[in-house]
């Protein structure tokens, strides 16, 4: 059976889903922000919050750090003063921690540098994230999995071979992985979603838990994952849409993350088991809706039974009608007023021949 762990959260196909609340950098660069968030999230029911971690100066090509960055969303003059001006460095990540471990739920975050990997090592993370645009990074890929945490890596952009490339190379390393459907556009319709994907994945790679990295606007699309085989489900989460930042358009406020976990708990209640039996619940219902043989009108005593004999009336609370072939051709043993229902008892045991 494909299983994942995350402290002490297990996944697997017959366990609820783990709701994974994207703050991103929806705080914007606000510590007091984020550690409401934090809170926020876990009243909402989600299993953990995810931030990301960048070395910027590694990360980013010099041209790309000075570039110019002015706009409604910039935090700063340039790509690079932007970037560093939503980052948290150490003493906000223990705070972050320890926010998380009152809360009681799982705080990680996505990895983008070797220098960002060590550091979120260093604090003893339960998992790393790998975003899609990694998909390709196979050294930071490898080192990652060598730290033999779980690993969710989101697989937008990609093609096929590209998810088998990671998978081959990864699962001698670290088997600890689950694969998440993305499609990387923000936000994303239902008609590029491809859901059926989770389908694909599950079949592909079959020790590896599958989720779904979800940027549409709403919920209902991760419910369907849910029911696809998805076990994983990340969501940008936000306190406010209008906040300034790209992101906050698409993420879920609070009351839309809180009706997403309700919803995912729901649907594999919904589920069930597969097993098709009738319910308690459905005696009553069921008997005043169905219908059971009666004559047709009244009836003597040794009458042989034709089809015009017998009515079916409700409510249900005799001989249903499937049960015809046991009446008709058969000798009625007492009288029988119109509308009285049959039973085994009112006729003979053997059809007349």
């Amino acid at each position: 059976m494909r299983e994942l762990c995350i402290n002490k959260r297990r996944m697997s196909d017959d366990s609820d889903c783990y709701v994974i609340a994207e703050l991103g950098q929806n705080h914007q660069g606000s510590l007091k922000m984020a550690l409401e968030m934090i809170k926020v999230a876990k009243d909402c029911g989600a299993d953990a919050v995810k931030l990301q971690k960048r070395h910027n100066k590694s990360l980013y090509a010099r041209a790309l750090y000075d570039q110019p960055y002015e706009n409604e969303n910039s935090f700063g003059s340039t790509y690079g003063k932007h970037r560093e001006a939503l980052e948290f460095g150490l003493a906000e990540y223990k705070e972050l921690q320890k926010c998380a471990d009152d809360c009681g739920v799982d705080l990680f975050a996505t990895a983008w540098d070797f220098k960002s990997a060590d550091f979120l090592h260093d604090l003893r993370v339960p998992a790393f994230k790998i975003a899609s645009g990694d998909m390709k990074s196979m050294p930071l890929l490898k080192y990652i999995a060598a730290f033999k945490k779980p690993m969710i890596i989101s697989t937008g952009g990609c093609s096929l071979d590209d998810v088998r490339r990671v998978y081959d190379a990864l699962m001698p390393i670290n088997k600890k992985l689950c694969f998440l459907q993305c499609t990387a556009a923000y936000p994303a319709s239902a008609e590029i979603l491809n859901l059926n994907v989770i389908t694909t994945y599950r079949r592909e790679f079959p020790y590896a838990l599958i989720g779904l990295s979800d940027h549409e606007n709403g919920i209902a699309m991760a419910v369907a994952a849910y029911v696809l085989g998805a076990r994983v489900i990340e969501k940008h989460f936000t306190l406010n849409h209008t906040l300034k930042g790209t992101d906050h358009a698409f993420s879920l406020e609070p009351i839309g993350m809180r009706k997403l976990v309700r919803d995912l708990k729901r649907v594999k209640q919904a589920l069930g088991d597969g097993v098709k039996r009738p319910l308690a619940c459905e005696e009553k219902p069921i008997i005043k809706m169905s219908k059971k043989m009666v004559a047709a009108r009244p009836l003597k005593k040794g009458k042989v039974l034709s089809f015009r004999d017998v009515a079916f009336k409700s409510p249900g609370d005799g001989m249903f009608p499937c049960e015809l072939e046991s009446v008709l051709g058969r000798k009625l043993v007492k009288h029988m007023d119109a509308d009285e229902a049959f039973s085994p008892q009112s006729v003979s045991k053997k059809p007349v021949r």
